[in-house]
């Protein structure tokens, strides 16, 4: 009888389809495109954001069927709005809820939206609100598995403290010690963030982001070897694959100044909002409109107007306009929003009420601001990408394009686990057959 597979899955944050080219001269990664097989357009679902598209991946469901539509909770001029960090904020099943099930162990090393999910070595993305102080024990501690706090906070929290902290770095001091001392769990989750970050500082293709790739490769080796040496090799699939991609930022529009100057929105001398009839909510490059009253029929018609004006303008950066309706219909988006809006070009979406400029051309790169970013459309390039190889990985085969709420079903035939209610469908073709 054949011995059930186990999986590793390497997430790489805003990982690109054009980053295949270099990955293939990886000795680490390189390895796994080389033998194994290939989606060379991973489309991410809408607004392609970092937290709806890794729930996208555990569930099989867009943002609709998930239940997480951005990073953040929006609301009306709350720039420091909670974060989604509790398992409890997903809609319906995960891949870890099917593992548990089966009666199978799982890892979920950074992941989002995993906050006291029922993992068996979990230690989740967290961001905080209100964080004081310089001990990140305060936000793990109930979220985390405790197991992992005794074992490994003593020695590894100096990678969450000060200015220079390093989440990939504490992520990757995990990794090989739980495979050493817990053993290879079923199903392990390994999501790594650098990458974005040195994306949204530097631009999506330059020296800074190849560095960064062999970086991710050496990583990548040291999990390859932890499972060599205290997992069952043989029996692993490793799986590389993205998120969403980012594209470089030509232009950004601070919509809610739009907004203001045409009577939709009112603010006070310091800046603050007084009222509104219209408010943009930003994820980053796309833009949501959210009506004070949705039922105003007169006013969803006049805002409509307005937004399509701004598309028909050529002195405008509005490419895009879609109604709550064809972003639900179309792309499975919902929220807090009436329409969606984004650019013709690559345009980021400021939602600030201050300041006087309506658009500002691209910046230079950057510690603190992004030059490139995400959240625009799925069928967009870039694209993020997918390839594996392993056991029950079938060698050879390259999709063109996809989508991300494919991979949950697919992670789950390839293991034997049962994802329900997932929209997405497994990728059969890239699975073998023995």
């Amino acid at each position: 009888m054949m011995k059930p597979i186990k999986l590793v899955v390497f997430m790489l944050d805003a990982l690109c389809t054009l980053d295949l080219d270099q990955i293939r001269t990886l000795p680490n990664m390189g390895a796994i495109l080389n033998r194994g097989s290939c989606v060379r357009h991973l489309e991410p679902i809408y607004p392609s954001l970092t937290y709806p598209c890794h729930v996208a991946v555990i569930t099989g469901n867009t943002a609709k069927g998930h239940g997480i539509p951005h990073n953040e909770k929006v609301a009306v001029e709350n720039p420091r709005a909670p974060w989604y960090n509790q398992r409890s904020d997903i809609q319906g099943d995960t891949v870890f809820d099917a593992a548990r099930r089966a009666g199978k162990t799982s890892c979920a090393l950074s992941w989002p939206v995993t906050g006291k999910a029922d993992i068996d070595f979990n230690m989740p993305m967290i961001v905080p609100i209100s964080y004081q102080g310089d001990d990140p024990y305060q936000f793990l501690a109930g979220n985390a598995s405790q197991c992992l706090l005794d074992a490994y906070y003593w020695k590894y929290s100096r990678y969450l403290k000060g200015r220079d902290r390093s989440l990939d770095l504490f992520t990757m001091a995990l990794a090989p010690d739980i495979l050493r001392d817990f053993g290879q769990p079923d199903l392990m989750f390994i999501k790594m963030c650098d990458l974005d970050t040195v994306r949204h500082q530097n631009g999506i293709d330059n020296d800074f982001v190849k560095a960064q790739l062999k970086k991710h490769d050496e990583e990548f080796a040291v999990i390859v070897e932890a499972v060599r040496r205290h997992g069952e090799f043989d029996q692993t699939a490793f799986v590389i694959l993205g998120d969403h991609g980012q594209a470089d930022i030509r232009r950004t529009v601070n919509m809610n100044l739009l907004l203001r100057d045409h009577g939709f929105l009112r603010t006070d001398a310091g800046n603050r909002l007084i009222d509104y009839q219209a408010y943009c909510h930003s994820a980053s490059m796309s833009g949501w409109i959210q009506l004070k009253d949705p039922g105003d029929a007169a006013l969803r018609e006049k805002v409509y107007r307005f937004l399509l004006t701004l598309k028909d303008d050529p002195e405008n950066p509005i490419g895009v306009v879609l109604t709550k309706e064809e972003a639900e219909k179309n792309y499975g988006l919902t929220g807090p929003l009436d329409f969606v809006v984004e650019g013709e070009e690559p345009t980021a979406f400021d939602a600030t009420l201050a300041g006087a400029d309506l658009f500002t051309p691209y910046l230079k790169p950057g510690r603190y601001y992004s030059v490139a970013s995400h959240g625009y459309l799925p069928e967009r390039d870039e694209t993020t990408t997918l390839f594996a190889a392993g056991a029950g990985i079938r060698p050879g085969v390259t999709i063109e394009r996809t989508s991300i709420i494919n991979v949950g079903p697919t992670l789950a035939a390839l293991t034997g686990i049962e994802l329900r209610d997932a929209e997405g469908s497994a990728l059969k073709e890239l699975l073998s057959e023995s």
